[in-house]
């Protein structure tokens, strides 16, 4: 019994020793894969948040530049309706032309001093301006002072092959009265000859192109032009701006100018460059987008991450290998064990999908929500408007087609509305928007907004009600205060029923104006009364009158920066009715028009 007892460890013990050897390389071999493809993945994780947050900056800067150019292309159509500029032009007195233009175009050529950075970026003010005549040449002006200054080789820069029937974006790259090098945006706009309709000349605008502001969010980002075999980005050393510059037009010349990125080392660090083309069709030379990205925080936190996995991986070797010995022996519980841990990993798997599922929720409504308000700003409402007003003006459509036309621009309209709507929601809700309190005029806001109520199509035969006396001031802003009453009107000539009434009165106590807009319609059920005013919100009364659910909304904002309030008075079966508060004001001596 001793000699049994004292061999039988010796082959427990062998077991023992090679079931921890093979535990320690299974444990070993698995955790260096577990640490191999999870640095990886935790790498590729970082830098597709990077890139994304980098797009979505391009996209942001894309958005401003599209919204930018439809704003400009909208002043230069504009200006070339001007009519002292067309007499100049068909009258054939080339010397009056500048002359002429200057009155014309006084507000376009203001400066931007004064401006607040902010101010500047929207501003649309003119830098220079030439005209071309009918062979696409500089028509020079006498005095380049008052024009802006361009030297006789920028000029001719100017100059297009041949008249363009529509507009034209450039890119000009000239020099500043301190020999500065600045890139100028140019629109070329024809001008059309009331008596032909055919271009007999154009004029051409130098705008500062739109720059990428500096945030906590693009911080490193630098943007330029490239024109003519030469980048223009005075942020790099001149060294780097010409490589760069020799390198786009080597992958333009090979892949025929197609969007692309590539990696660049840049003083000392890794970046990301991306170019895309500015002007595609024009008959200007063609020009690119240049944005500049630092890499180096992506690397940073690549081996932040990588020494993070190092460490975490040999601490969980560390523990496995000394699991792998525990559990050598104690193989003779394993059930238990195995069903204690089955269970715990189960639910560590429920919680984890559970917070994967609720995040995915997320992901999703937030990409719904950038797509959404993407197609609404991004959608060139402003150049699809004079698309169909330009076609609309054609002699030989017939009238089923000009019906079909005049209601598209009415739908542009529509979508204008509602981009606007949204653009000051968005405002309010940033706290950027600021009233301007100036003495308005009530009642002749009231009157203008009832003549506009007039010349809409009344399908309803409603009947107006008035009683407001005469110069009612509020304080406010003419413009907001305006779109208030119109909203309140809109929504109370929507709401009505055939043949019937809508009441107007406006009254003063104290140091308050009080306007109240009714109407006969369907009642609003209390349960509904509370939610009417929240964003969107559209009742059972509404769901086949057309809208957004935005006008009440918008208005009761408006009525609290006027320091008012809108509420609901009164909805029964017979009436509706709207209440909106405003602070009373004395009008200002000698002002007319409404505003002080």
């Amino acid at each position: 019994m001793i000699a049994r007892s004292a061999l039988a460890p010796t082959p427990v013990r062998s077991f023992r020793t090679k079931l921890l050897v093979a535990m320690m390389l299974v444990v070993s071999a698995i955790t260096g894969l577990t640490l191999y493809f999870a640095q990886h993945q935790l790498a590729a994780n970082v830098e597709r948040d990077l890139e994304r947050g980098f797009q979505d900056q391009l996209d942001g800067l894309n958005m401003l530049q599209e919204i930018r150019h439809a704003a400009l292309v909208e002043r230069c159509r504009d200006l070339v309706r001007k009519s002292r500029i067309h007499a100049a032009l068909e009258d054939g007195a080339p010397d009056l032309l500048y002359p002429s233009a200057k009155d014309e175009l006084r507000d376009v050529m203001e400066s931007d001093a004064g401006l607040s950075p902010e101010q500047a970026a929207y501003a649309l003010h003119a830098e220079f301006y030439r005209f071309l005549d009918h062979a696409g040449r500089p028509i020079l002006p006498a005095a380049r002072q008052a024009v802006g200054m361009l030297s006789p080789a920028e000029e001719l820069k100017l100059a297009l092959p041949t008249l363009p029937n529509r507009q034209q974006i450039g890119y000009l790259p000239r020099k500043t009265a301190d020999q500065r090098e600045v890139i100028s945006e140019v629109i070329a706009m024809p001008i059309v000859s009331s008596e032909t309709g055919e271009a007999i000349a154009a004029i051409v605008l130098g705008f500062k192109p739109v720059e990428q502001r500096s945030s906590p969010s693009n911080l490193g980002m630098r943007n330029g032009i490239w024109l003519d075999g030469r980048l223009y980005l005075p942020a790099l050393p001149p060294e780097d701006e010409i490589a760069i510059g020799t390198e786009i037009g080597t992958r333009l010349a090979s892949r025929q100018g197609a969007a692309t990125r590539f990696t660049r080392t840049i003083a000392g660090g890794p970046h990301l460059l991306f170019y895309k083309r500015l002007n595609p069709g024009s008959l200007y030379p063609p020009a690119y987008e240049v944005s500049i990205h630092p890499l180096a925080e992506l690397r940073a936190r690549q081996r932040q991450l990588r020494w993070q996995v190092v460490g975490a991986g040999g601490l969980l070797l560390l523990i496995g290998l000394a699991a792998s010995q525990f559990l050598s022996r104690r193989l003779a519980v394993p059930v238990e064990k195995l069903e204690v841990d089955s269970a715990e990993h189960l639910a560590q798997r429920v919680r984890a999908e559970a917070k994967l599922e609720s995040t995915n929720e997320e992901l999703q409504r937030a990409a719904r929500f950038s797509a959404d308000a993407s197609h609404q700003l991004k959608t060139p409402v402003t150049v699809l408007r004079a698309g169909l007003e330009e076609m609309l003006a054609h002699e030989k459509l017939s009238p089923e087609e000009c019906r079909e036309i005049s209601a598209l621009v009415h739908q542009t309209y529509r979508l204008s509305s509602v981009i606007e709507d949204l653009l000051l929601l968005s405002r309010m809700d940033a706290g950027r928007l600021k009233i301007d309190f100036t003495p308005v005029n009530l009642s002749q806001l009231i009157e203008g907004s009832l003549d506009d109520l007039g010349a809409l199509p009344d399908a309803l035969e409603l009947a107006v009600e008035t009683d407001f006396p005469a110069d009612l001031h509020i304080a406010g802003e003419k413009r907001y205060a305006a779109l208030i009453l119109q909203n309140l009107l809109e929504n109370a000539r929507k709401y009505n029923r055939p043949g019937g009434r809508i009441r107007i009165a406006a009254r003063t106590e104290g140091d308050w104006v009080y306007l109240t807009i009714g109407n006969t319609g369907q009642r609003i059920l209390p349960g509904m009364q509370d939610h009417i005013f929240e964003r969107f919100h559209r009742g059972a009364v509404g769901e086949n009158v057309p809208g957004y659910g935005l006008g009440l909304n918008l208005a009761r904002q408006l009525a609290g920066l006027h320091q008012g309030d809108l509420r609901l008075v009164r909805s029964d079966e017979t009436w509706t009715e709207f209440e909106v508060r405003f602070q009373r004001a004395e009008p200002v001596a000698g002002a007319t028009g409404g505003t002080a």
